[in-house]
């Protein structure tokens, strides 16, 4: 019999719930700055572009290697105070970059403070709280919260284009920190670690789900490096990153400005494509439930190429609008079947620190193409060859999420060396 909170007793974890996507949202608007930046900051600073997708893709790259590390410590130390301190050091990053005048200044703010602050929420502080407040309604929990980050870029991308171009990105970026800041105060106040914190329990907790949670397996990555699941696994994530939040992510907007669409525009198309992503990932997760992920990753992926191979023909507004739509419905659409996978190959109790490396290749490739993109840009004059190759990178993690497996990895046994 489960211990479903009484019907005259609020339960807690809602507000924990209410206050963890709040921090969500905002730490999705940061991420999403530099690609409404990039060309304010450009024409400010003379830079070229290539030079500020450097400092782009070292904070892709901080966040993802920050993800794996940062669940140690929301273990250790509770989930309130990272969540405090990684909005503090948003807000540090987003208020001193301000008033940057080197490149390496923007690589030390974008890149590595703000980095670390993203990447401590963006990895595992929504898991985290769900499982810990969590057992009934989990998926539903861990539902909004992915409704959070697609919701941070809905309304940051054009409330941030929209003070760009009227106060300049440089009081933009100060307007952020103090959105940041204010956050901190909601965390402070209502966020608690533990139901127990609160004198209840787990919702929809039984005796033995309230129990301590067994750990992952001792040697679990050792195992995992050398199967070559892991590495299909990490190869089509990483294709992942490079293809949605390394390049389209960081350089839509300045491939429209390149064709004479508005910055405002193309701000409008990115807040659109973060609309068919809420839609893309819940329908994802409901398909991922009853069907292979494995065929459903090579249709996202193959659907992805498409629409990238589509885009350096796109010249005008309705084109590009189509193409938000096409791309957003899979933005993030493979997250689900990925750690389906994931469960299934390694074991559930395994997910989070299998995961964590997996996620960590996804932001590798996210780097490497919001750097490699710029570069292109700087060297070709604009971004259709790297649209095409993205789309062609794409396609091909098609054909290799179809030779997934999904055959449990067996433990170590004492027997084994």
């Amino acid at each position: 019999m489960t211990h479903e909170p009484s019907s005259h007793r609020f339960y807690y974890g809602w507000v924990v719930v209410a206050v963890t996507a709040l921090t969500l949202l905002v730490s999705a608007g940061v991420r999403s700055a530099p690609g409404v930046f990039l060309v304010p900051l450009q024409e400010d600073t003379q830079w070229s572009i290539g030079v500020i997708s450097f400092a782009v893709s070292i904070g892709l790259l901080v966040l993802g290697l920050t993800a794996p590390v940062s669940g140690w410590f929301i273990d250790r130390y509770g989930p309130r105070r990272l969540a405090i301190i990684a909005l503090v050091l948003i807000s540090i990053s987003m208020a001193a970059s301000a008033f940057i005048q080197e490149p390496w200044q923007l690589a030390l703010l974008w890149g590595g403070l703000s980095g670390v602050g993203t990447g401590i929420i963006s990895g595992v502080l929504g898991a985290t709280v769900a499982m810990r407040w969590f057992v009934a309604r989990r998926g539903l929990v861990i539902g909004m919260f992915g409704a959070s980050t697609s919701a941070g870029q809905l309304i940051f991308v054009p409330a941030l284009m929209l003070a760009a171009t009227t106060l300049g990105w440089r009081a933009s970026s100060l307007a952020l920190s103090l959105v940041a800041m204010v956050a901190v105060l909601p965390v402070l106040l209502f966020l608690r670690n533990d139901p127990a914190d609160v004198g209840q329990v787990p919702f929809g907790a039984t005796p033995a789900t309230t129990a301590p949670r067994a750990g992952a397996e001792s040697g679990v990555m050792r195992r995992a490096v050398r199967s070559p699941v892991f590495w299909l696994l990490a190869g089509t994530f990483f294709i992942c990153g490079a293809t949605s939040n390394g390049l389209v992510g960081t350089h839509l907007i300045p491939f429209a400005h390149d064709h004479g669409i508005s910055q405002t525009t193309a701000a409008g198309m990115l807040a659109l494509m973060g609309a068919m992503n809420f839609v893309g990932t819940l329908g994802s997760g409901w398909l991922t439930d009853r069907y292979d992920p494995r065929k459903l990753l090579a249709i996202y992926y193959g659907f992805r190429g498409l629409s990238l191979l589509f885009l350096p023909f796109v010249t005008e507004p309705v084109g590009l609008a189509a193409f938000a739509v096409l791309f957003g419905l899979d933005y993030i659409a493979t997250v689900p079947p990925t750690t389906a996978l994931v469960a299934d190959n390694f074991g559930r109790r395994n997910v989070g620190t299998v995961y964590g490396w997996v996620f960590c290749s996804h932001q590798v490739g996210a780097a490497l193409a919001a750097w490699m993109g710029g570069l292109a840009r700087d060297s070709f004059g604009d971004y259709g060859l790297a649209f095409l190759l993205a789309g062609t990178l794409a396609v091909a993690g098609a054909l290799l999420a179809l030779r997934i497996s999904r055959t449990p990895m067996l433990a170590a046994t004492p027997s084994q060396p």
